[in-house]
């Protein structure tokens, strides 16, 4: 009995990672729609191209471009019209109000912060996620433009 529960707890763990998987999926520059080609265009000058993905989300289309600007991350979210919904954008430690470092440092507690990105969405600065890694375990720590720690921790 216990070995069939087992089996199938990984049959239905396997189905949610292939959905998972199947929700972004990398694609090529040619296959980006023309109003998210001419978007990508201005996004990305100046910036070395590391790929694109197509994304679903709440049965929306999405298109993400991966890039280096300066010799740090960019990664550019649009919608099928090629409006950018979201922008993660690689900021460094120093840069980052004192407040902010702060709590970023508190949360990480004994963990090393290996990298800080502001998000802005829609034009607004929303958050900015540090990656940590605290004894070969990697987590993510998300706080607001005001400091406060926000819900998403992974």
């Amino acid at each position: 009995m216990n070995i069939a529960r087992v089996c199938v707890l990984v049959l239905v763990g396997s189905l949610f990672v292939a959905n998972a998987l199947a929700q972004e999926k990398k694609i090529q520059r040619s296959e980006l729609p023309p109003a998210v080609e001419k978007a990508v265009a201005a996004q990305s000058h100046g910036a070395t191209i590391r790929g694109f993905s197509q994304e679903r989300e709440k049965g929306q289309t999405y298109y993400e471009a991966e890039m280096t600007v300066n010799g740090k991350s960019k990664d550019v979210l649009m919608d099928a019209s090629g409006a950018i919904v979201e922008v993660e954008e690689q900021v460094e430690m120093d840069t980052l109000p004192a407040a902010i470092r702060e709590v970023l440092q508190a949360k990480a507690g004994q963990g090393k912060i290996l990298k800080v990105e502001s998000v802005t969405k829609h034009d607004k600065l929303v958050a900015y996620e540090a990656k940590v890694t605290t004894g070969g375990k990697k987590s993510e720590i998300q706080v607001g433009p005001d400091g406060k720690t926000l819900d998403r921790e992974e």
